[in-house]
Parts: C-alpha cells; sequence; structure tokens
C-alpha cells in the first residue's frame, strides 16, 4: 500500500484494502485526507491516535505519537475516522488477544503551564483510564514514567482519573463499538510547548523535543507492561517495540548531513603541511624562534556550506532518538565549519573549548600526578624503530584480515608527507613519511588506528545511517578513549606512552592559561623532562590553528572508557560506529528496535586470550590512576 495515495475519503474499499493489509501482516503506511496519516511498522497490539482539533491551531501535539511504530493522526472531524480506527483495532485485536488504544491530546486552558516564567506552576500530566482494574499495572507504570518529565528543569506532576470525574479535562476517547477486548487510554498533556496566550502562539521546538523523547519512552513502558501482561505478544524489551520502519525523511536528512561532512576533513584543515620543515627550522635557532605552521586552503565557502547545512529539513524526521542525534550532529558541523573559518585567530580556541571541551582541575592533577610519578623520561637507550613504509605494511596485513570476513572494509594505508605522524581519513590510514615507531609500539598503534578507527568506521559504514561511519556529535573523546584502551589490552600502553597522554593534557591546559608556542615547548622540556622532538609534537598538535584543545580527550577518554569497563558495559555497544557516550542508549535501543544490525567486524585483539585477562584486571579495579602500571615489565 503505497504511501503516496491519493484517495480523498475513507470508503469501504479503503477500509478493505487496510484490513487486507493488516491481516497479512505487512507494515501499512497510508495518508488520509486533509493531512492525516496511518503508520503501522508491523503487528503490535496497540494504537497511538490524536485526532486534530477543527477549530483551533494545535502546534507539537501530533508529534507525540508520530514517533510511536503504530499511530494515527486525523483530523477530529474526518468523515468515517471511528471506522478506520474500529478496522485497525478489529483485525490486530484478534491478532493479539487484547489491544490498547492510547489518545493524546493537549490540555486546554493551559496557559499557566505554558508560561515559562511561572516557575512556581507545576505541569500537570492527566490520565484517563478505565474503571476496571485491568489496566491498573499500565496506568501506574505510565503515570511512574510520565512523572520523569522534566520541562526546562521543573518537575511535573500526574493526576490520574479512573472514570470517576475526578480531572476536569474531558476525555475524548471515546469510539463506539469497540471491540470488549480493546481497552482504552487518555493522556491530556500540558502544552508547555508553547504559548497561546496572545494573539499568536509562541512556538518552543526546543522544549517539544525533550518532551516527545521523554513522553515517547513512556508511552512504550507502558505498551510493553500491557503487552506482556495481557496479550500473547512477548517482546523481551521494551524498546523493541519503538519504531523499526526508517523512512524515506530519515535517509534525506541523513544523506544531506553526510554530504556536508564529506567537503571537508576537520582533521586535514587544522594539521600544518609543514610540520617536518618547521621543526628543523625549530631545531636550528636552537628553540629560540616559534615555528611558522602553513595549512591547506579551506576548499569551501564557510557561508555557502552552512547555508546548505540549514536547509537540511531535520524537523521532518519523526523517530525522536534520529531527530535528537541528527539536531547534535548539525550543529557540530556549524561549529566546526566555524572553527575552520577562525584558524590562526583568538576566536580559534573558543570554538574548540566547545567542541573538545578544556582541562578541568580533576584532570590536570591526574595528568600532573602521571608526569610526576617518578617514571622519569625513556631510559631505554637506543630504541629499535620501524619506518613508515614499514609500519604501512604492518597495517595493511592487519586490513586485510578484516577484509577476509567483511569484504566491506575498504581502507587503503597510504604513506604521505601531508600529515605528521599517523591518523585516519575518511576510512583510510595516512602514515607520515618521516615517521619511526619504536618496534614494541608496533602493535599498539595498528590496533588504535586499525582495531579501533577504521574498525568503528567501516562498522558504521555497515549500518543503514551513514552518520555512525562520519561520527555522531563528541564522538572523538570516547573513540579515542576507546583507542587508547586496545592499546592497552595488547600490553602497549607502557609509561612513556601514558605521559606523552599526559603532557597533551598539561599542553592544553597551557594553551588555555594563555602560553605561547615557546613558553608551552620550554614547560615540556625543563619541568616534565619531554625530548625536544616529542615536546615541539605535543606543543604542535595543541597549538595548531590557534589553540586546539582536542588532546585532552585522549586521557579523559581512556578514564571514560575504563569507567564503562567497570561498569560492566558490553564493548559491543561502542563498536557500532563512532558515538559519544551520551549515543550509548540511543544505540542500545536502537539495536532492541531492529533500526541498527549486527556489527559488521570486531577488534582482531580481542580474539587473543592475555586480552581478555587484561580487561578482567581491569574490571577490578577502583580507580585507573595506576592502570598504566600493569602494562610494566616485571
Amino acid at each position: 500500500m503505497s504511501a503516496d495515495s491519493d484517495d480523498k475519503r475513507i470508503d469501504n474499499r479503503f477500509l478493505t484494502a487496510v484490513t487486507r493489509r493488516l491481516e497479512s501482516g505487512k507494515p501499512l503506511r497510508r495518508s488520509l485526507p486533509w493531512g492525516g496519516r496511518l503508520h503501522i511498522d508491523r503487528e503490535l497490539p496497540f494504537l497511538c491516535v490524536y485526532r486534530r482539533p477543527s477549530a483551533e491551531d494545535d502546534y507539537g501535539t501530533a508529534r507525540f505519537v508520530t514517533g510511536e511504530a503504530s499511530y494515527l493522526t486525523a483530523p477530529g472531524d474526518l468523515p468515517r475516522l471511528d471506522d478506520l480506527i474500529r478496522t485497525v483495532v478489529n483485525v490486530l485485536s484478534e491478532k493479539f488477544g487484547a489491544f490498547l488504544l492510547v489518545e493524546i491530546w493537549a490540555k486546554p486552558d493551559s496557559k499557566k503551564e505554558a508560561d515559562h516564567r511561572a516557575i512556581h506552576v507545576a505541569p500537570v500530566f492527566e490520565v484517563y483510564g478505565p474503571g476496571s482494574n485491568r489496566l491498573d499495572s499500565t496506568i501506574e507504570v505510565l503515570a511512574r514514567e510520565l512523572g520523569k518529565v522534566l520541562i526546562q528543569k521543573q518537575r511535573v506532576r500526574v493526576d490520574v482519573d479512573r472514570g470517576d470525574g475526578a480531572l476536569s479535562t474531558p476525555n475524548p476517547t471515546t469510539i463506539p463499538e469497540l471491540p470488549p477486548n480493546c481497552h482504552t487510554l487518555g493522556v491530556a498533556i500540558p502544552p508547555a510547548y508553547r504559548n497561546d496566550a496572545g494573539e499568536t502562539v509562541d512556538e518552543y521546538p526546543q522544549v517539544l523535543s525533550s518532551m516527545r523523547r521523554r513522553v515517547g519512552l513512556a508511552l512504550r513502558r507502558a505498551f510493553y507492561e500491557f503487552s506482556t501482561r495481557l496479550t500473547t505478544h512477548r517482546p523481551p524489551h521494551f524498546h523493541e517495540l519503538g519504531r523499526r520502519a526508517v523512512v524515506k525523511a530519515v535517509w534525506q536528512v541523513d544523506a544531506q548531513l553526510a554530504a556536508v561532512s564529506q567537503q571537508f576533513d576537520y582533521l586535514l584543515g587544522v594539521t600544518p603541511i609543514n610540520t617536518g620543515r618547521a621543526w628543523q627550522a625549530f631545531k636550528e635557532s636552537r628553540f629560540e624562534v616559534p615555528p611558522e605552521f602553513h595549512y591547506l586552503p579551506l576548499s569551501f565557502n564557510p557561508s555557502l556550506l552552512k547555508r546548505e547545512l540549514y536547509r537540511i529539513p531535520i524537523e521532518r524526521v519523526e523517530d525522536p532518538a534520529l531527530s535528537v542525534l541528527f539536531q547534535q550532529k548539525q550543529d557540530e558541523l556549524d561549529r566546526s565549519i566555524t572553527m575552520l573559518r577562525d584558524r590562526n585567530t583568538p576566536l580559534f580556541l573558543d570554538g574548540s573549548r566547545q567542541l573538545f571541551g578544556g582541562v578541568d582541575e580533576p584532570l590536570l592533577e591526574r595528568a600532573l600526578q602521571i608526569l610526576g610519578d617518578g617514571l622519569g623520561p625513556d631510559t631505554r637507550g637506543e630504541v629499535e624503530t620501524v619506518d613508515a613504509a614499514g609500519f604501512a605494511r604492518a597495517a595493511q596485513a592487519e586490513v586485510d584480515r578484516y577484509r577476509e570476513s567483511n569484504p566491506g572494509f575498504l581502507a587503503d594505508v597510504e604513506v604521505t608527507d601531508k600529515v605528521a605522524g599517523v591518523m585516519v581519513s575518511r576510512g583510510h590510514l595516512l602514515v607520515g613519511s618521516d615517521i619511526r615507531i619504536a618496534r614494541d609500539r608496533v602493535d599498539a598503534l595498528i590496533q588504535h588506528e586499525v582495531g579501533t578507527h577504521l574498525v568503528t568506521y567501516y562498522n558504521g559504514a555497515a549500518q543503514p545511517f551513514r552518520q555512525l561511519a562520519a561520527g555522531l556529535a563528541g564522538y572523538e573523546q570516547l573513540q579515542e578513549g576507546l583507542a587508547v584502551l586496545a592499546e592497552y589490552v595488547v600490553g602497549g600502553l607502557n609509561p612513556t606512552r601514558v605521559r606523552q597522554l599526559a603532557a597533551r593534557v598539561f599542553a592544553v591546559r597551557s594553551v588555555e592559561d594563555g602560553a605561547d608556542f615557546l613558553g608551552t615547548f620550554r614547560a615540556l622540556v625543563d619541568q616534565h623532562d619531554l625530548k625536544p622532538r616529542i615536546a615541539y609534537n605535543t606543543a604542535m598538535r595543541v597549538h595548531r590553528g590557534g589553540g586546539l584543545t582536542k588532546d585532552a580527550i585522549y586521557l579523559r577518554g581512556f578514564d571514560e572508557v575504563v569507567a564503562l569497563v567497570q561498569g560492566g558495559i558490553d564493548l559491543d555497544l561502542l563498536l557500532y560506529g563512532k558515538i559519544a557516550a551520551r549515543h550509548i542508549g540511543i544505540v542500545r535501543e536502537l539495536k532492541l528496535r531492529g533500526v541498527l544490525q549486527p556489527i559488521a567486524s570486531t577488534p582482531t585483539y580481542l580474539d587473543r586470550p592475555e586480552v581478555h585477562e587484561r580487561l578482567q584486571t581491569l574490571r577490578e579495579q577502583n580507580a585507573p590512576i595506576r592502570l598504566f602500571r600493569l602494562n610494566e615489565p616485571g
């Protein structure tokens, strides 16, 4: 049944088609007259209904049902609307033994609750249920979960009417001739997402977005309680009652966001292209003349790209979880474009703090403790190293291993003079042509770059949403923390590497405190015993562009991932793509809803027995402050 149907009325033919579609167990997505919509993406024992009042503007209220897997929106006076609802109920109640019809409407005369200046007025949800006790547990769950909603940091109240007229708001949930095994609930929502006290309606889209996400979770928990108690449906988790169908608007928004992000490479844009030559000049000046860094010119017009970014109609995405992810990414892309425009100006540092945060006192204290922990500089003497070509061959061999089990793992390994060090860019590994890597660090670095950054990139690319490969907003901290964890579990997180991560934190704080390049460099050498070349690379990384605070996320991210491991996290949840810690719950939800597919590749290091031993040791620790000592020899 096409979603593009041009039927103008609900007639017997229409109802027959709906019946056949439901009886066949196929998804049902049908446009209704005058802007209505019937969406049932699979057989489920519930339907959310919104009937639009005919005589008034009802901004936002319909969106409280359109995020659900089974919903109907229509004008309240649409001819034969009751017949359509009965058709759905009759077919599905017979399949499941019982059915739940939930109608949602905005509370009338709630101007005080919609006035966000009246913080002493608690918004009130009203739940209307039958006088019988069959829905007692469902109503209890719904009321409890609605009570967790916060509106502008304000707790709400939930009142329940069990048919005794306790509440004054009329209950419009009256559909005649429903079968006896169909149960009805009504939810009157405080319209805090708008203020219609004046001549025009003030709309509050951010409040609406926050409320509908929380209300949707409450509805799903109530559906789960109803399903497991009164129907033959037995979902293992309440998230499995969420939407699975991904509609055209989602694919379009996802593709458009990806198209914007692919027009620039943020990390390459803030990486100097002359780090080797600048080092030679700096060394020849006896470290007295600060280096001058050069960058690739921007290949896009920031203003035009922002215009393209904000043309993306994210508001058309009905699914609240996906809408949140897309809105966050749109905001992050905006900030990234602004930062690239502001390279080598004081504004760059401000933008960097917005994207990556800064160094607070606890993190600085942790870094200084590591730097002063008696490890000292590397005292191993002459260390055997591997050049760029040798490292590239080893990395390519690891890439080939992944490709054997996942043909979509299309990474290339390229040696280039355009980058300093090693980095992943758009699914490929770039190796700086002048690098030399200690042989005992090769495996750890491969697991950092290939086993984490490339694995999560191609795992994300195998999912239906391109954002999981490009990276959800704020993904860098968890991503780098996971990469450092990979170094730890393969035994490569030695004291020298840990001191490097701590030195980066110190250097970021130095930039935030106003130090110039020479000030940061000298502090690293004189106060913390870093070799000049290492101090130069560290200072370059944090002073590039005008002050990049990104390097603080390695140690902070490692602590974050350690806390997750100690909390019993399923590591697979961190491997679906490039995600932030705040997205773990949404990833879990999308996985349970069947929107996400199983991960395409698991890091090869997880096949090693010693890795599982180290992970177990990690889980038994109470604090991460001395974890690096677990990798020391002897």
